[in-house]
């Protein structure tokens, strides 16, 4: 299984970033795509990935909470990353309505700029969605035909949200949110919807650590090694076996983001 949401950049990982990625590898995590969410943190994940090549790789992008540092338009800090073998993917992009850490004008003209770059360099995008579901897909969906690829990550969504996204081809990232007995109820009864092809997991670590996860870690901080068990509960809530959901789930991801066989 490939993690496809790990924020290694975030500062609760400082202390002890080598020794996470080495239980990420010794939980049976094949691969990490660390998630660049500003330009400098593209920048950071980067050359992290850079680190441990053929395990990690890397996105690069703007999230709307930073839309509102992004002055030009063409973006030309996001584009030279592109270039680079570590990077997989355009984002972490999209639209967050539900904290507006950015106007919701500049987050749509962010969002929209970082479609037209991946269209034009022929990338993948990862997204982020968080109230604006209507927007979002208004937004995204002139472009998505000139994309390759385009995944929703950290999907937290209504049943008719998601429909609608596999209506118009998404990939459907799922996180430790399905975990969340509080919180989670009807992504655990909808996941089953999500074709094989289309679902991908991730730990959005630092955040969203399973709540169900026994024995209770001592630490709040999720990390990539807790993935297993988040595919676990994914498998039990689609009636699949967990085998099966990561071998589905580590072939969909290799080939949404054209990564070949990340390192055994």
């Amino acid at each position: 299984m490939i993690d496809i949401g790990v924020n290694l950049t975030n500062s609760r990982f400082d202390k002890d970033r080598e020794a996470v990625v080495e239980r990420a590898k010794e939980a049976g995590v094949k691969g990490l795509v660390l998630t660049g969410t500003c330009i400098e943190e593209s920048r950071q994940a980067q050359a992290m990935a850079r680190q441990w090549p053929q395990y990690c790789y890397s996105t690069a992008g703007v999230h709307p909470h930073d839309a509102k540092t992004v002055s030009d338009l063409a973006l030309p800090a996001i584009r030279q990353l592109a270039a680079e073998p570590e990077v997989v993917a355009i984002g972490e992009c999209g639209l967050d309505f539900n904290r507006d850490f950015s106007p919701r004008p500049q987050q749509e003209a962010v969002f929209e700029a970082q479609l037209a770059l991946a269209a034009e360099l022929n990338m993948p995008v990862f997204m982020h969605c968080r109230d604006a579901h209507e927007r979002f897909l208004a937004i995204l969906k002139p472009w998505r035909d000139r994309l390759p690829a385009a995944v929703l990550h950290c999907f937290t969504g209504t049943a008719t949200e998601l429909k609608e996204c596999l209506a118009m081809d998404l990939h459907i990232g799922i996180t430790g949110w399905v975990c969340d007995e509080r919180r989670g109820t009807e992504l655990r009864e909808i996941v089953h919807h999500i074709p094989d092809n289309r679902l991908m997991i991730e730990t959005d670590c630092p955040y969203l650590l399973p709540r169900d996860y026994r024995p209770k870690p001592k630490s709040s901080r999720n990390e990539p090694k807790f993935l297993p068990h988040i595919a676990s509960v994914i498998a039990q809530c689609r009636n699949q076996e967990p085998t099966e959901v990561i071998a589905r789930s580590y072939t969909t991801t290799q080939a949404f983001f054209a990564i070949g066989s990340p390192e055994a």
